[in-house]
């Protein structure tokens, strides 16, 4: 008996690390949506070079992983500490990504806007807000984090260590996942010409947009239920 529960050890370790990460990739990619964020991201830093454009990508995608790594683990305790509810958060980061996603869908592209933004590009948008909150981690999938954090599998001694290898190795293939993305955005949009890439722009803006008012209405209608 001592022999089998040795040898069964493995198998369930390895069961309890693919769930847990299957859970985290599968639950925040969809919210995360890197592919779709890669026509906003090459808006943002159209008058970037391309190794500054790949150096954001890279500084993004650490960013996202450092910002999941606290929701998951820390994330119910921080709110915790400051009395925030999770449907607060949800509204309050909702505003902000509505207002992102109708300033990109507003935006103009004419030729003396280019020229100017031209002359005026000196500066490198900055890593960490716009590009990485809330474009790529928002409040939805901060929140998911958070909740997942909390109903993750349980386990006991080395079960656990699997657990939490498997979780810190869904967000690591996301923060991959998110620099391929961004870091091929050009060749991505290339391929679509300037009309097509324009589309796609608009369409997930309005997407974006949509998210925004998607998350904040859940939260509202969390703080409404008795």
């Amino acid at each position: 008996m001592p022999g089998g529960y040795l040898t069964a050890l493995p198998v369930n370790g390895m069961q309890d690390l693919t769930n847990s990460f299957l859970l985290i990739y599968a639950g925040l990619f969809p919210i995360i949506n890197p592919i779709g964020n890669t026509p906003i991201f090459l808006e943002m830093t159209q008058f970037c070079t391309p190794g500054q454009r790949n150096d954001l990508a890279r500084r993004v995608a650490f960013n996202s992983l450092a910002l999941l790594l606290g929701s998951l683990f820390i994330g119910s305790h921080v709110l915790g500490f400051f009395g925030l509810s999770l449907p607060v958060v949800r509204i309050g980061g909702g505003i902000v990504v509505t207002a992102l996603g109708w300033k990109l869908l507003n935006s103009e592209h004419t030729a003396d806007r280019d020229q100017a933004a031209q002359a005026a590009a000196s500066t490198i948008p900055d890593a960490f807000y716009p590009l990485t909150m809330p474009l790529t981690v928002g409040p939805g999938s901060m929140s998911v984090a958070v909740a997942l954090g909390t109903e993750r599998p349980r386990a006991t001694g080395l079960g656990e260590l699997f657990v939490l290898g498997g979780a810190a190795a869904g967000l690591l293939a996301l923060a991959a996942t998110i620099y391929l993305a961004y870091r091929f955005a050009q060749g991505f949009t290339s391929m679509l010409g300037r009309a097509g890439a324009n589309v796609l722009l608009r369409l997930s803006a309005f997407i974006l947009l949509c998210i925004g008012i998607q998350v904040i209405w859940d939260g509202w209608r969390q703080l409404s239920v008795p």
